[in-house]
């Protein structure tokens, strides 16, 4: 077991002692808990345990119905170059008491972390400096964006002196095959490659000496080792040389792989750099500044001292500062970089308009809504970032290969040296195939291998409309072959209309006024419709009274001084009532597809007094959309709550044969879970009513404008509401898997081929080092391929 740590656990939720007690009860029922002591003033929770039992004691307080307060913290992390950083850095904040996850990005350099509330962020940024890297808070965007560039030119001047120098050093290997044979004095190479060996090599240096502090090994470890055994062997060579023979040396090798690995870390960087293009381009969308309107004066504000409510003017070709409510003008809005969709939409008073959009060609006052970090931009950009941070079920493979890849390295090294020296190589042949070893050995492309694709391929899909919550939704999306629709708002308009209609006592407006007075404030889209209909005839809407939703069936209230009913079939049989004379009126009309809703007379003599039926369109793209499903070999379902006729006609027009009609949401969740039996299913609706059923399946798809159940429910959420987004979800999730594969791939095969040729001499220490530098770049620019990526729909756009 072990060692015991006295952890301090806030608590949130106690109100009285017995509050105190029974959280008191449930921490001293985790293995190895003792001294358990809970205080409820502080709300503080002191226990001691052993030190890896930190999620067993915040799952039993939370089991015993109270929270452990706990907050994200980001820090940027420099200095480190391959996944045995990752690991380390990882691993020293996982020993910082309070840490609750920790997740580390090789191409970003980031660290991402959720904490108990009350751990500091100096103590973290202390645990890293511990294991040998930097830490900082992450500056503000332009700053970062100065830092990097700043970074990057030095990088770039340093790349260019060492390969300056070591130019002439490796000169007379390439004019050798023209028949050239000249060397430089030892003296002369000697001064070119010192300078990059231990000035533009330090950071070499540096880094070694830290990790090998921390217990650890490294990329900087094994070329550090590698080009000194070649430079001292050198030195030796020179200092034991006969007096006038040109002795062989192998400063060229030292100075060339050390120029070599900077160019590729040069080239790395700056690839890295392309795949974090997509959060760029949405953090640049970000107004600065505003033109607020109070009593009709304009006022240049920034964006942080407006408030909810304030009135902003938005000039022509202007992004909107804010996500608001247009009060006055009319325009159009180009929202590409925000929801994909590539044509203009219209926007005129009572519409909604997003931050970050750019307005076109009328002046707009817009009611401020929502700013910071509550925007739908704000969301965006946290929920990528967050996609970006985390790791895929996949990468746990590389995190074990990691931990141990250095060691095994510098014993394979070992073995290289002795084995070459015992078998009767003269020892400079041996210790330059063991220096080849160390250098082609590098664990670099491995931590890059996951995080530069996951990167790549999330980003490029924010830019598209399609926010992928998260890596391993990423790695469930890949899998399905299986998709269940919702009907309305998804593969429908959402926007139905009343079409026919028809009352008991041939009072139709009575019928309608009814109705509608059952249906004010409602939300629904057949509310919408009603009321609509009462507005295109005139009438007056009467109030209604103890108005009360019937989940699955409809809605009720008092109208009138009498207890009326809204509601599907269902509604009709739960009060026992016959269709009677609007029978065959019921029965054409759903064959036609229409939805229909009964007004009831409820209470203690229940009886229908009519029946209004609806009509709705298939969205744009739906039939592209399933067609598309079934060339990738993929099946549609269609699960809906409405009656058996509305969905068949559906299902007809698409092409759909799998069909489950008239379901409640409570029982949808167990539809999926079904189909869920027979391979990955996808779940894909509104987000909001469709909850349940997008979290019981496989990977949820939730469709719409990225409002927060939406993402919080479901794996991916289309920014739009365009069908053919889901098949292009699917897909940008496949491709992006299969370059995690290509990378990891490439990754292993670097090291499983170079390894053996480099310790039975068939590599020297210039071609090993090109090697090394090379996957590294080639695993990014492969990742980057992904940027080239375009749904269907926008590849067969004129």
């Amino acid at each position: 077991m072990s060692t015991p740590v006295t952890y301090h656990l806030p608590v949130s939720g106690m109100t009285c002692a017995s509050c105190a007690g029974r959280v008191e009860r449930a921490l001293r029922k985790v293995t190895g808990a003792e001294h358990v002591t809970v205080n409820l003033a502080n709300e503080q929770a002191r226990v001691q345990a052993p030190a890896d039992s930190l999620d067993a004691l915040v799952n039993a307080v939370h089991a015993a119905g109270y929270a452990v307060p706990s907050h994200t913290v980001e820090l940027q992390i420099a200095g480190m170059t391959c996944a045995s950083c990752v690991g380390r850095v990882e691993r020293a904040l996982a020993k910082v008491q309070g840490v609750l996850k920790v997740s580390v990005n090789l191409a970003n350099e980031r660290a991402h972390l959720n904490v108990l509330d009350g751990v500091q962020d100096a103590a973290l940024i202390d645990a890293i400096g511990q294991a040998g890297y930097h830490a900082s808070l992450p500056h503000a965007s332009e700053s970062e964006q100065a830092t990097t560039q700043r970074r990057l030119r030095r990088e770039r001047l340093a790349v260019a002196a060492a390969l300056l120098l070591a130019f002439p050093l490796v000169l007379p290997m390439l004019v050798q095959p023209l028949g050239l044979h000249w060397m430089l004095p030892a003296w002369a190479q000697f001064l070119l490659a010192t300078p990059v060996q231990f000035i533009l090599g330090a950071r070499f240096y540096v880094a070694a000496w830290k990790a090998v502090r921390a217990r650890s090994g490294n990329m900087d470890l094994l070329v550090a080792l590698g080009t000194s055994a070649g430079y001292g062997l050198s030195l030796y060579q020179w200092a034991n040389a006969p007096s006038g023979s040109t002795p062989h040396l192998y400063f060229e090798a030292s100075a060339v792989v050390i120029a070599l690995v900077m160019l590729g870390k040069y080239l790395e960087s700056r690839a890295k750099r392309q795949t974090a293009s997509a959060i760029r381009a949405l953090e640049a969308l970000r107004p600065e500044r505003a033109l607020r309107v109070i009593d009709g004066v304009e006022q240049e504000v920034a964006i942080a001292h407006l408030r909810v409510g304030d009135l902003v003017m938005v000039k022509p070709g202007e992004r909107f500062p804010v996500d608001g409510i247009v009060e006055d003008g009319h325009s159009h809005a180009d929202e590409a970089l925000i929801s994909g969709e590539s044509l203009p939409v219209t926007k005129q008073p009572g519409d909604s308009v997003t931050g970050g959009a750019i307005n076109g060609e009328g002046r707009l006052l817009v009611r401020t809504q929502a700013l910071g970090t509550e925007t739908v931009l704000a969301r965006i950009i946290r929920l990528v970032e967050d996609a970006q941070a985390a790791k895929a079920p996949i990468q746990k493979l590389v995190d074990r290969v990691s931990q141990v890849f250095v060691p095994a390295v510098l014993i394979l090294a070992a073995m290289t040296l002795l084995g070459w020296w015992l078998a009767g190589a003269p020892f400079e042949t041996a210790v330059i195939n063991a220096v080849a070893v160390l250098v082609i050995a590098c664990p670099c492309a491995l931590g890059l291998a996951t995080p530069a694709a996951i990167m790549a391929g999330t980003g490029v899909a924010a830019r598209h409309g399609i926010l992928i919550k998260d890596a391993e939704a990423l790695e469930r999306a890949q899998a399905v072959n299986r998709v269940v629709f919702d009907k309305t708002g998804t593969l429908t308009s959402g926007s139905p209309k009343v079409v026919h209609s028809q009352a008991l006592d041939g009072d139709s407006d009575k019928l309608y006024r009814l109705a509608g007075a059952l249906q004010r404030g409602s939300e629904h889209p057949l509310a919408k419709a009603v009321l609509d209909a009462c507005a295109d005839r005139g009438l007056r809407v009467p109030e209604v009274a103890d108005s009360q939703s019937l989940i699955g069936r409809g809605i009720a209230g008092r109208v009138d001084g009498r207890d009326l009913a809204l509601g599907n079939r269902r509604l009709l049989q739960d009060l026992g009532l016959a269709p009677g004379e609007l029978a065959a009126s019921a029965d054409a009309w759903e064959a036609q597809g229409r939805t229909l809703s009964w007004l009831v007379q409820s209470g203690t003599s229940p009886n229908v007094l009519g029946l209004i039926a609806f009509g709705d369109s298939l969205k744009p793209g739906a039939d592209q959309a399933v067609q598309t499903l079934r060339n990738q070999h993929i099946s549609s379902y269609l699960l809906t709550g409405d009656n058996r006729g509305s969905a068949m006609a559906v299902a007809a027009a698409l092409g759909i044969t799998d069909v489950y009609a008239e379901v409640l949401p409570a029982d949808k969740a167990a539809t999926v879970e079904a189909l869920k039996q027979g391979g990955a299913a996808a779940m894909v609706g509104d987000g909001v009513n469709d909850a349940p059923a997008l979290a019981a399946a496989d990977i949820g798809i939730a469709m719409g404008g990225g409002t927060d159940v939406a993402m919080q429910a479901a794996g991916i959420t289309l920014m739009r509401g365009d069908p053919r987004l889901v098949p292009a979800a699917l897909e940008i999730s496949r491709r992006t898997y299969a370059k995690i594969r290509q990378n990891l791939f490439w990754a292993f095969i670097y090291n499983l081929v170079g390894i053996p040729l480099a310790a039975f001499g068939y590599l020297n220490p210039v071609m090993a080092g090109a090697a090394m530098a090379l996957s590294s770049v080639s695993v990014v620019s492969n990742a980057l391929l992904l940027k080239a990526w375009k749904p269907a729909l926008d590849q067969e756009a004129p």
